[in-house]
């Protein structure tokens, strides 16, 4: 039976796995970190470098920059004002916003729509974006829903730097993507800045530069998504993030049912496809935020379908009967733990 996580208990699950990744000794040259609330969840940072308290905090300003554009509970957000106006007109974005909202229909467009970012309308019914009462919705609350989470929908103009929603009642939400992003921009600050060697967790989407000081990689835990105080396996690496959706992670029980809140846009309810979480490993935090999701909603098949026609990312995926499954390219790099767990170990090859 799954148990529900919070979010710092999987967090430190993560970090304390990390074989040294962040050391309490605090006499290593040139260590700063940084704990931060931002994006509805926890962030942490470990970076190496001499001006490194300086960095942080340029590092925090520029998540915080993203997400007064990406949020859909502030009022003011780019996003929020898109949504404000869907079915009305056109809305001039940023160059951020305009990225990301572009990134997610090229994803969306590459999973034949299992990566949705216009499910917003279907995820706000189930009660998941709001602090209030979680609950299956009617049958025609769906039915009525369904037609407005087509990303045809959502027009963008490049030249003009603008979108626009074509229906009424649509609205895009960025929370599987905005993460991703907010990894990708922390990257290239950091090295801007001249940081070689760092390692960050965005709510448990981590992200690396280079490797530990000492040369050796950063080791990273999957966790283990039937219990908290256990792990998988363990990934070394560097230069990449490494991030995985699940349902275990956000659910409700109802009539002793439990539905998660990773939703399938063509049903309209929590994907159903045999699997505990999906880890994708990548040099792209946009592509592996949004895949993470992606892949979670097409089932272990289709997902490795889609693997064997690309070539920027890896996988490892945690199936409900059982199996640890693990890309060739992200078995190069994994040791499996069966430790006190009963998973069985796999990998494919393309």
């Amino acid at each position: 039976m799954l148990k529900k996580i919070p979010i710092m208990v999987g967090l430190c699950l993560i970090l304390s796995f990390l074989g040294g990744c962040v050391q309490a000794n605090n006499t290593e040259k040139n260590k700063h970190e940084m704990t931060t609330f931002a994006m509805d969840t926890v962030m942490q940072f470990t970076i190496y470098h001499e001006n490194g308290e300086e960095i942080l905090t340029e590092a925090e300003q520029e998540i915080r920059k993203l997400e007064r554009l990406f949020s859909v509970t502030l009022e003011n957000s780019e996003i929020s004002q898109l949504n404000a106006q869907a079915g009305k007109g056109k809305v001039s974005l940023s160059e951020d916003t305009l990225k990301v909202i572009m990134r997610g229909k090229e994803i969306g467009a590459l999973t034949e729509q299992a990566f949705d970012i216009a499910v917003a309308p279907i995820v706000k019914a189930w009660g998941f974006t709001t602090d209030g009462e979680k609950h299956i919705p009617e049958e025609a609350t769906l039915e009525k829903l369904l037609p407005l989470t087509n990303l045809e929908d959502l027009e963008i103009d490049e030249t003009a730097s603008s979108a626009q929603l074509l229906k009424e009642d649509m609205a895009v939400d960025l929370g599987g993507i905005a993460k991703g992003y907010a990894s990708d921009a922390i990257v290239a600050l950091l090295k801007e800045q001249g940081v070689t060697s760092g390692l960050f967790s965005l709510g448990g989407n981590i992200g690396t530069i280079g490797t530990k000081p000492e040369g050796k990689k950063w080791r990273i835990a999957i966790e283990n998504p039937l219990n908290a105080d256990d792990y998988v396996g363990l990934l070394e690496i560097q230069d990449c993030f490494v991030i995985t959706s699940g349902g275990y992670q956000r659910y409700f029980e109802e009539n002793g049912k439990r539905y998660h809140h990773i939703i399938d846009s063509k049903t309209g309810y929590p994907a159903d496809n045999g699997l505990l979480s999906v880890t994708i490993i990548s040099a792209d935090g946009t592509k592996a935020d949004g895949l993470s999701t992606a892949l979670f909603v097409m089932g272990l098949e289709n997902a490795l379908a889609l693997w064997k026609n690309s070539s920027d990312f890896e996988a490892i995926f945690i199936t409900e009967d059982g199996r640890v499954v693990a890309t060739e390219g992200a078995a190069s790099i994994f040791t499996f733990e069966g430790r006190d767990n009963t998973f069985e170990y796999e990998t494919v090859t393309r």
